[in-house]
C-alpha cells in the first residue's frame, strides 16, 4: 500500500478534477502491475496496472490508495474492471467521498465474490486525497499556503526588494511543490511587484499548473511574464464583480479566463475564490502570497497546510510583513497548525504544517 501511495502522489498536479490514484498488483509475492491516474485524469491508476499486469491479475490482490470507482463516466468503472479480470482480493486504503462511489465500488466488489479489505494507511491516504475530498464535500480545493521569509518574519525589505531571501536549493524546492499542485495561486499585488512566471522550471516536467492571480480590478501588467505566455500555458484572473471592461477584454484576448467573485467589504471574499476554483475542477492550489491574500485565506479558515522556508537573515521591523493583518486579540483566535516536517535546505529552514485531520 506504501507503494500504492507513492505512485499516487505521481499524479498530482496532472490528473484533476479527478483523484490521484496508485495501484499495484500482486501475484504470488512479486509485483506484476504499477499504475497511476495519468495525466487529465484517464486512464485511471487500476485501468493502467491491469493493462500491465495481463493475464496475471488473474488471481492477484490489488492494492488501491483509494477505493475503486463504481460510476459509469468517460470510462467504465473501475470496479468493473477488476472483477473482470479475475483479482482474488483487493486491499484499499480509504472509501471515496464521491456520493456516485461512497461505498459502492466495495460492495461491487464484495459481490462478486471479491475479498475486500480497507483502512490500510488509511491517514496518509486521507492526507493524499484531501483535495479531492474537499472539492467533493466542501466543494473547495486543497490550500497550501507557502511563504519565504527572513527570521524575523519578513519577504521584503521597506522597498519591496525580495529577490532573494532563500537560496536556489529552497527555490528548487518550490518548484517540486508547484509541480504536486494543480495551481499555483498569488495576489494582485506580487504580481505587479514581481512579475512572476509561476511556472515549474528544470525539473523536465511536462504539465504546467495553472497560473491562477487574485486581482478585484484586474490591475495587472499586460506586458509581463503572465501576459506574455498566457497563450501557452493557463492564467485564470479571479476578479471583483466590476471589472474595467477594456482590462476584461484585453486578458480574454491574450487567452486568459476570467472568473469572477464575490466581494467581502472591499476585498474578494476568500470563500467565494476557493468555490469558484472548485467548481473550475482545481483540488489543490499552491498560494505564494502576498501578505493580504494570505491573511485573507487564514481569517477564514482556508488554509490546509504551511510551508515556510525560513533564511538566515533579518530584515527589521519596517520590512515588509509576511502576514498582513489578521485583527487577532487574544492568542486563542490565532489559526493553529501541527508541525508534520522540519529539514534543512541549503542554507534555509524549511518547515511544514499541517491542518489536524482529528
Amino acid at each position: 500500500m506504501a507503494l500504492a501511495l507513492s505512485l499516487g502522489q505521481r499524479g498530482q498536479g496532472t490528473c484533476w478534477p479527478n483523484p490521484a490514484v496508485g495501484c499495484v498488483i500482486v501475484r504470488d509475492g512479486r509485483i506484476v502491475g504499477r499504475g497511476w491516474t495519468q495525466p487529465g485524469g484517464r486512464p485511471h491508476g487500476e485501468t493502467q496496472a491491469l493493462a500491465q499486469a495481463g493475464e496475471a491479475a488473474r488471481g492477484a490482490t490489488a492494492y488501491v490508495s483509494l477505493e475503486p470507482c463504481s460510476h459509469h463516466g468517460q470510462t467504465p468503472p473501475c470496479a468493473e474492471a477488476l472483477i473482470k479480470v479475475g483479482v482474488s482480493r483487493v486491499v484499499s486504503a480509504i472509501e471515496d467521498s464521491d456520493p456516485r462511489v461512497a461505498g459502492q465500488g466495495f460492495a461491487m466488489l464484495r459481490e462478486a465474490g471479491i475479498e475486500v479489505t480497507t483502512g490500510v494507511l488509511a491517514e496518509q491516504a486521507a492526507r493524499d486525497h484531501a483535495g479531492f475530498f474537499l472539492k467533493t464535500e466542501q466543494g473547495r480545493p486543497f490550500v497550501t499556503l507557502k511563504l519565504a521569509s527572513s527570521f524575523d518574519g519578513r519577504i521584503a525589505t521597506s522597498t519591496g526588494h525580495s529577490q532573494w531571501i532563500t537560496g536556489p536549493k529552497a527555490r528548487r524546492a518550490v518548484h517540486a511543490m508547484r509541480a504536486r499542485h494543480d495551481a499555483v495561486m498569488v495576489g494582485a499585488g506580487t504580481a505587479r511587484v514581481d512579475d512572476p512566471s509561476l511556472t515549474v522550471r528544470d525539473l523536465g516536467i511536462e504539465t504546467q499548473p495553472v497560473r491562477v492571480v487574485v486581482s478585484r480590478h484586474l490591475d495587472i501588467p499586460l506586458m509581463g511574464q503572465l501576459a506574455r505566455t498566457a497563450s501557452q500555458i493557463p492564467v485564470w484572473l479571479c476578479h471583483g464583480p466590476s471589472p474595467d471592461p477594456e482590462r476584461a477584454r484585453a486578458w480574454e484576448g491574450l487567452g486568459a479566463r476570467l472568473i469572477p467573485c464575490a466581494l467581502e467589504e472591499h476585498h474578494i471574499d476568500a470563500a467565494d475564490l476557493l468555490q469558484q476554483l472548485g467548481q473550475a475542477g482545481l483540488t489543490r492550489v499552491f498560494c505564494e502570497g502576498g501578505s493580504a491574500l494570505a491573511a485573507s485565506l487564514l481569517a477564514d479558515d482556508l488554509v490546509d497546510e504551511l510551508v515556510g522556508f525560513s533564511a538566515g537573515l533579518t530584515i527589521g521591523a519596517e520590512g515588509l510583513s509576511a502576514i498582513g493583518s489578521l485583527g487577532l486579540e487574544t492568542l486563542d483566535a490565532a489559526p493553529r497548525f501541527e508541525l508534520i516536517e522540519a529539514r534543512a535546505v541549503g542554507p534555509d529552514v524549511l518547515h511544514r504544517w499541517a491542518r489536524s485531520l482529528r
